[in-house]
């Protein structure tokens, strides 16, 4: 029987904890087996503001999923989001110094540590370093430079960094819950990972992750990462927005949104009716869903706005053939995708992950892509990752061959 290993990815965002536990074989096939989610009140826009909250939700959510999966969980593969996040791209150049002047590995290493080598400010750190092509002498648009002969080596790099701060209150929160943060990685792009094909990465698309603090993006170029940014805005403020004018409890308009919210006109029957449970006492009163989509679909609308806007000031909208990719649980409000088509005048689509195993498949939802996605990453070896973060960093020889072979 072949052998097996797990790997658990922890999804701690502003409004849901999420777990999921993947267990390989040794083909590497992949199987989902266990998924845990529990409400979330210890973040605020993607960043920890309380700790004891936050671990008891983490606690609550990796127990759910230890009991369907039927396993204990040790060790996780965490992710991190917030607004503090940012990306950059950075390019490096060596002289070649194998024999023969034929690029090794060592070759390669030293360009992308030349690359990391820009100046951050104390406060952050690198969270991962992705290579998105090398040039060989001038000879630009190679993705795999090894063994070719050549006298000067260059690599193009897109570097995601965050919060040293944000990120040691994360690690605090998930050891002082039981739990060893075994790797961890930029939300936006486990998820996308989870849910994009790789002819979308070489078009060029973009991904979405509207979260309920934090709206991610990460946009894909000839196949690999070149820009991200996250917005400190999400689902939480349309269920903020619904709440202040129907006049009912946070929870009550949380819960009519996912029930009755619509965030595109054109699809809104005229009198269809709903209940809005009244408060402190007073009795429930009747809207209907024109009228919450006259308040959901502004604030969408106001969130795409502003990515769209960024993406035109980096000279990117018009570089996007593969459209935008929908993620996160403000992707399961009906009418998004139409609306995005609209704001972003491209082609769109809900990501959400694909089928792993005959175990479950209620993890087949936009809202898990990342917790997915976070499995995939643990799932592969530090020096083969794609996502080449610190731990590209002295990798050598056959395991540095593999990670780049993975990596295009």
């Amino acid at each position: 029987m072949a052998s097996e290993h797990t790997v658990t990815g922890l999804d701690i965002g502003t409004s849901k904890v999420t777990a999921a536990i993947g267990e390989y074989n040794d083909d590497g096939a992949l199987e989902i087996i266990g998924i845990g989610t529990a409400q979330s009140s210890g973040m605020r826009r993607g960043v920890v503001i309380n700790i004891e909250a936050t671990l008891n939700s983490v606690i609550r959510a990796i127990e759910a999923a230890e009991q369907m999966a039927g396993i204990e969980v040790k060790r996780v593969v965490s992710g991190m989001a917030g607004s503090h996040i940012e990306g950059l791209n950075s390019r490096g150049v060596v002289a070649v110094t194998g024999k023969g002047r034929e690029i090794t590995a060592n070759d390669v290493s030293r360009v992308i540590d030349a690359a990391r080598a820009v100046s951050i400010p104390m406060d952050r750190e690198v969270l991962h370093v992705l290579p998105r092509d090398f040039a060989v002498d001038d000879q630009g648009g190679i993705k795999n430079p090894l063994d070719m002969i050549g006298v000067r080596l260059e690599v193009e790099v897109h570097m995601i960094t965050g919060s040293v701060t944000a990120g040691q209150n994360l690690v605090k929160c998930v050891n002082r819950a039981g739990f060893e943060i075994e790797r961890m990685a930029y939300n936006a792009l486990a998820s996308s990972e989870a849910i994009l094909s790789q002819d979308e990465k070489e078009l060029g698309v973009v991904v979405l992750d509207i979260g309920g603090g934090t709206t991610s993006t990460m946009v894909y170029l000839d196949g690999a990462p070149y820009y991200t940014s996250v917005l400190p805005v999400g689902g939480s403020q349309v269920t903020g927005d619904l709440s202040i004018m129907l006049k009912t409890s946070t929870e009550s308009a949380e819960a009519i949104k996912r029930r009755e919210g619509v965030a595109y006109m054109p699809l809104v029957e005229e009198g269809e009716p709903v209940i809005v449970p009244g408060v402190g006492g007073r009795p429930p009163i009747q809207r209907t869903r024109h009228q919450l989509c006259e308040i959901i679909q502004p604030r969408m609308a106001e969130i795409f706005t502003l990515v769209r806007d960024r993406l035109v000031k980096q000279q990117i909208l018009d570089r996007i053939a593969g459209g935008i990719v929908l993620t996160g649980g403000g992707a399961r409000i009906p009418g998004v995708v139409e609306l995005a088509q609209d704001v972003f005048n491209l082609g769109g689509r809900i990501g959400q992950p694909g089928k792993y195993g005959d175990v479950l498949d209620t993890y087949q939802g936009p809202d898990y892509a990342t917790a997915i996605g976070l499995v995939l990453f643990g799932g592969t070896p530090a020096e083969d990752s794609a996502f080449a973060g610190r731990e590209s960093r002295g990798t050598r020889g056959g395991a540095f061959r593999r990670w780049i072979r993975n990596f295009f």
